[in-house]
């Protein structure tokens, strides 16, 4: 099924020696044992049938100075190695998916540029989670002249990234994969197969760092545009970073605020090495050192000292090697943990979630109070003038009792006063222009108030989202509560009459018959149609005439109570019918405004990894 495919790889030819140890040599132009080694384990890598599946190019060390020798002939098998995908944990997989519902939640209401780091992060996350969880991707990065490829290249043990005095010396990214199966994580860097290397085959190697992928990196502060493009590109997708400094730029301003300042939170996951100490005399590589704690502590970085999760910092010589062994041992043990792809995963969300503060967290508890609620329903009563009409309605009930229980005189008059101006049937709530000009300023002001305190303490976006909410809301709802004042007001028609009502009106009645009859016997005198007693006549009539009167105020008395209930029962329905009113077309979509900020502030909450 699978076929054996045979194929022979030549050597690049190797740049003349420069003489400053930089190309191999011991600076006297003789190669160094290293190489020599190189070359025989390539021969014996060859020789053995070694399996690459990533489209490496060998590359070997001339035992000769200055030539090429020609690799001996491998089996290459083609099948592809079993890969293991990437896992995440529990905890950073509820990150993710909150954050990818937080971006679901809030396309509506932020804009595409405040989600796109989000976005990124989402989708790097789940890319790298289809790749080989058994590989890591480290990156090596610096400034000109630092010593980086030769760093890279005593890592591998063999020259692999061309060094030199010419600036600046690497153009392209350089990957060296210490296994198989890595071939679509260097796809995924976006690095050519005529870029890629194995470094120099030795049991010991491939057991102390077996699962790592190199990458040499082109210049950070380049004057070729394009290699600072590749530096930002590249360090967005690897897994970890090495930098490198030499004593002369460590403290470099564009370092520090473009790449380390910025990249504090992914502490975890960076590596600081200081290169070159064999240029330092004495206790002056300690003094360096030291400063470049200093200002990465000041960068706010964290550094991995006394087994505390940070930054490691090293110092070391590439030229030399010394250091070097260690930094190989401390990339060992960082590879063997697997466990450097999910937490440059993890620290990319808490930079995405840093950056996204602004527009989730509040200065204070979000929401509309219940006096809030209750201000804005009183602001809408008396905009519709729910008192007023509630006064009205009292009024009208005691004016019916008045008429019902008053004197007969009074009541005649009252009636001549209704047929010369008969009544509506019902109440006026509004009269007069400016009365309704006013009446629609409390509502936009009860409208204006409500949307500030329901905005207040929100994000900006946040909070105008509620104001629009508002001002939607409050759009024909001037009309809609002219329209309830009509139909929520004093019914038709007239008042209900108490129970005692008709025992008032025969009292009444049995005054006016005195009266009538008081006055009848004082004419039958007068006219001497009965016999003189002035006495009893005169006694009916002034009980008639002191009683009337009398019996209409004990009315008015007994009609307070009800005439009040009346009244408020009026100023309630009114009352009622604004609130309702205002909650349907205000308060509810507000409070969906803010049900929504406390839907999506959860969900951020969670991406933070603090819990809700």
């Amino acid at each position: 099924m699978f076929g054996l495919v045979r194929v022979e790889i030549d050597d690049y030819p190797e740049k003349p020696a420069s003489g400053d140890g930089t190309d191999g040599t011991d600076g006297t132009g003789n190669k160094g044992r290293a190489d020599g080694a190189a070359g025989a384990d390539a021969a014996d890598a060859a020789d053995s049938g070694v399996s690459w599946d990533d489209g490496l190019i060998a590359r070997r060390v001339s035992p000769t100075e200055g030539q090429a020798k020609p690799v001996k002939e491998a089996v290459v098998d083609s099948r592809p190695p079993v890969v293991t995908p990437l896992a995440y944990d529990g905890s950073l997989r509820s990150r993710l998916d909150a954050l990818r519902e937080l971006v679901g939640l809030s396309r509506t209401r932020l804009d595409s540029r405040t989600l796109a780091e989000a976005g990124q992060v989402l989708d790097e996350a789940t890319a790298r989670r289809r790749l080989s969880g058994e590989h890591t991707v480290v990156a090596i990065a610096g400034a000109t002249g630092s010593g980086k490829s030769q760093l890279f290249n005593a890592l591998a043990g063999v020259a692999i990234s061309e060094t030199g005095v010419r600036r600046p010396t690497t153009a392209a990214p350089i990957a060296c994969s210490w296994s198989d199966g890595a071939a679509s994580l260097i796809d995924r860097l976006g690095i050519p197969g005529r870029l890629r290397r194995r470094p120099l085959q030795s049991a010991e190697a491939e057991a102390q760092l077996r699962g790592l992928v190199l990458v040499d990196l082109p210049d950070h502060d380049s004057a070729a545009v394009q290699h600072r493009e590749q530096v930002d590109r590249v360090l967005a997708l690897v897994d970890a970073v090495i930098w490198v400094v030499d004593p002369e730029k460590y403290a470099d301003a564009v370092l520090h605020e473009r790449y380390l300042r910025p990249m504090a939170g992914h502490a975890e996951v960076t590596f600081v090495v200081l290169n070159q100490i064999d240029r330092l005399p004495g206790e002056a590589a300690d003094q360096v050192l030291d400063d470049l704690r200093r200002l990465l502590d000041e960068d706010g970085i964290a550094l991995g000292e006394y087994g505390e999760p940070g930054a490691t910092v090293l110092s070391l010589s590439a030229l030399t090697g010394d250091g070097v062994p260690e930094l190989r041992e401390v990339l060992g043990h960082f590879v063997a943990e697997r466990g450097a792809a999910a937490r440059r995963i993890s620290a990319d969300v808490d930079a995405a979630a840093a950056r996204l503060w602004p527009v989730y967290a509040n200065r204070r508890q979000a929401g509309l109070t219940e006096e809030a609620r209750d201000e804005f329903a009183d602001r809408l009563a008396d905009a519709v003038g729910a008192t007023a009409a509630g006064e009205a309605a009292e009024r009208a009930w005691r004016r019916n009792a008045n008429r019902a229980c008053g004197t007969p005189w009074l009541r005649l008059w009252r009636w001549y006063q209704d047929r010369r101006e008969p009544p509506t049937g019902r109440l006026s709530v509004r009269t007069h222009a400016d009365e309704e000009a006013t009446a629609r300023q409390r509502v936009e002001q009860a409208v204006r108030t409500v949307a500030e305190q329901a905005a207040g303490g929100l994000p900006t976006p946040w909070a105008q989202a509620v104001r629009e909410a508002a001002v939607r809301g409050s759009q024909g709802l001037c009309e809609a509560l002219d329209e309830l004042a009509v139909r929520a007001g004093a019914p038709v028609g007239r008042p209900p009459r108490p129970g005692w009502w008709p025992v008032a009106v025969l009292a009444q009645a049995a005054m006016t018959i005195l009266q009538a009859i008081g006055g009848l016997w004082l004419l039958g005198q007068v006219v001497g149609f009965m016999s003189p007693n002035l006495g009893v006549p005169v006694l009916l009539m002034v009980i008639g005439i002191v009683g009337g009167p009398g019996v209409e105020w004990a009315c008015r008395l007994a009609a307070r109570g009800p005439a009040r209930r009346y009244g408020l029962e009026a100023e309630r329905r009114l009352r009622e019918a604004a609130s309702g009113c205002g909650r349907a077309r205000v308060l509810d979509p507000l409070a969906a405004e803010l049900l929504r900020y406390r839907e999506v502030r959860e969900q951020y909450l969670r991406v933070t990894g603090v819990g809700v």
